[in-house]
């Protein structure tokens, strides 16, 4: 009968390798979050696409919050974003001075709302945003004026 010899180094380099294949597959996942919520948004995602209408649309509403109203008639407004079922999501005001340039922004803010609903089947509530009913300047600042307002 002839025994069965296995050197040893071919025993260590064996011991080695399961040894180091053990410790890389634990370490592997280090940099994976731990919930999939948490992970970074990327450029083709649902959350990214909203964030960036979100500064889209702070900056538009930044442009004009910094404008003081003096005379209402001075100012007009526009319709501003886009609901799924269709009409606007509400109306921002704006002095006339800024017109052409402030409503190419509101433009393209609508178009890019209403390419991101069809994306990603928004669906919306459908109540209708009426338009306001006048605009008036309180210490400063520009208000819409609703039928709500005017029945208080």
């Amino acid at each position: 009968m002839k025994k069965f010899f296995i050197p040893i180094p071919l025993v260590v380099l064996c011991t080695l390798f399961s040894l180091i294949s053990c410790n890389t597959s634990k370490n592997a996942n280090n940099n994976l979050p731990v919930d999939i919520a948490d992970r970074p948004a990327d450029e083709d995602s649902q959350k990214y696409d909203q964030a960036q209408l979100d500064k889209l649309k702070a900056s538009i509403e930044s442009e004009v919050s910094g404008e003081k109203c003096t005379d209402a008639s001075e100012w007009k407004f526009a319709p501003m974003g886009v609901k799924a079922c269709g009409g606007p999501q509400q109306y921002i005001a704006y002095p006339k001075k800024i017109e052409t340039a402030f409503l190419q922004r509101i433009t393209d803010y609508n178009d890019k709302v209403r390419v991101f609903n069809e994306k990603y089947n928004i669906v919306s509530d459908c109540m209708m945003v009426m338009p306001p009913v006048a605009l008036k300047c309180i210490k400063g600042k520009i208000r819409l004026i609703t039928n709500d307002d005017t029945e208080k």
